[in-house]
């Protein structure tokens, strides 16, 4: 888990940068702790048009069960990243509350794939 306390570059970038970022809501319709790991969830999410395996290490704040249905917010266009061998196509979004992630979602139900500007 990155602490963000401790993150030196905290620089602007362009907006042209931010652009690129491919942020979207998609719905868990799976997750399972991955096995050997404490901290990490697999996650298979709903974009509407694909389905994408996700990784996080949220394990040990959030329940797999508790996850499943829900929208949460993620960025899709990250290079692909393997963790425990099992690959991650994107990131859950998360805001940091006193060490802790808080998950981000919409404040009501949107289609997944809805694209987050």
């Amino acid at each position: 888990m990155i602490d963000f306390g401790k993150v030196k570059d905290m620089s602007n970038i362009d907006f042209e940068d931010f652009k690129k970022l491919e942020i979207r809501v998609g719905k868990i319709i799976s997750a399972e702790k991955v096995e050997g790991a404490d901290r990490l969830l697999k996650l298979e999410v709903d974009f509407t048009t694909e389905k994408r395996q996700i990784v996080s290490g949220i394990a040990e704040f959030y329940k797999a069960d508790d996850l499943v249905n829900k929208e949460f917010v993620f960025i899709i266009n990250l290079e692909a990243r393997k963790f425990k061998g099992i690959e991650s196509q994107g990131m859950i979004l998360a805001a940091y509350d006193e060490g802790r992630p808080v998950l981000l979602h919409p404040d009501k139900e949107v289609p997944a794939g809805s694209i987050v500007k």
